[in-house]
């Protein structure tokens, strides 16, 4: 038996989650059981807690769209049993159980081994949030980031503080934007230069065009935000566009994108090959921060979820949250 913060829908549709103590056959079919030592809290967790489940495909279900531990058996060669893995995306926490267990039975391929000098506390403090964020970087970089500051919108949230933090440690001058005045010191300390009001970044015009600004963003707003990022980027500048807490809409004309030939690059984390995913590990190792990284953390366990996952909804947390399965 172990411990899981499982939700439950009643007949009526409203939803409840608590920690439960449950076995082993219970856990969905796999090839591989790992003990899970951490998982993170992200805006889909906070989704499958919430009220009405969200994106929970199943009930009973055990959220956590993330987590790191090691193998404990193994029916795939790729993994023996001691192993220290990492599993982001392909709908664990979602239709699949997820990391808010001290288990979690998944598919072999689901998993990436823990590269060397990263410890499973580390790699989910970096998480679903960071490893998009890396993706985020990785684009831009594919792309050519162009001359000037290269723009964060939710800066303060998961994806924003790795992303400022990774760069700023690749040598990039960054402006971080936040709505909260609280945040900007914070913000600094993880190397942005500049730091940009959400007011001001949102303030309505009919311009479909403005100054010539960023040399490039990762955006992990969308909405209203991103439409307005558009029309400030420079000549052939990239948007890595990685969230939709904005919004699914978007209110733009073609004219950044004929005009200005800029790209907007869609980073969806979830079903990523196999060899970008270990990529974006490896370069996390070498182009985070580990200092930054422990400056973002704050820790949880399961029973301090629920709670957890409504700050999320509404915009309340900070930097990433590493849950102790095991506390």
């Amino acid at each position: 038996m172990f411990n899981a913060l499982l939700v439950n829908k009643d007949d009526e549709g409203k939803t409840s989650a608590s920690v439960t103590e449950i076995s082993e056959d219970m856990l969905p079919d796999g090839d591989v059981t790992v003990a899970v030592e951490y998982s993170t809290v992200n805006y889909k967790d906070g989704l499958c807690i919430g009220p009405g489940g969200g994106l929970v495909r199943n009930y009973p279900h055990v959220p956590g769209i993330d987590f790191a531990g090691t193998v404990e058996t193994s029916s795939d060669d790729r993994y023996k049993p001691g192993d220290k893995v990492v599993l982001t995306g392909w709908r664990v926490g979602e239709a699949h159980w997820g990391g808010y267990a001290q288990k979690a039975r998944v598919k072999a391929d689901w998993l990436v081994p823990l590269p060397d000098g990263l410890e499973t506390r580390q790699a989910m403090a970096v998480g679903t949030a960071g490893f998009t964020a890396m993706l985020a970087v990785m684009a831009l970089e594919d792309h050519g980031i162009k001359d000037g500051p290269v723009l964060v919108t939710g800066a303060a949230g998961g994806v924003g503080s790795v992303a400022t933090a990774i760069l700023a440690k690749l040598g990039y001058e960054v402006a971080g934007v936040t709505g909260r005045p609280d945040t900007a010191d914070y913000l600094k300390s993880l190397g942005a230069t500049q730091i940009v009001a959400r007011e001001d970044l949102n303030e309505t015009t009919k311009r479909p065009l403005e100054a010539e600004t960023w040399g490039g963003c990762v955006d992990a707003v969308g909405g209203e935000m991103l439409a307005r990022v558009l029309g400030q980027m420079k000549y052939g500048a990239s948007v890595s566009a990685v969230g939709l807490a904005g919004g699914a809409g978007l209110p733009a004309t073609v004219m950044p994108f004929l005009l200005r030939g800029v790209n907007l690059l869609g980073i969806d984390s979830v079903m990523q090959p196999y060899d970008n995913r270990l990529r974006a590990w490896e370069r996390i190792v070498t182009d985070l921060p580990m200092d930054k990284l422990e400056a973002m953390i704050q820790p949880a366990t399961l029973s301090d979820l629920p709670g957890l996952g409504k700050d999320i909804l509404k915009g309340q947390v900070k930097g990433r949250v590493v849950v102790d399965v095991n506390a």
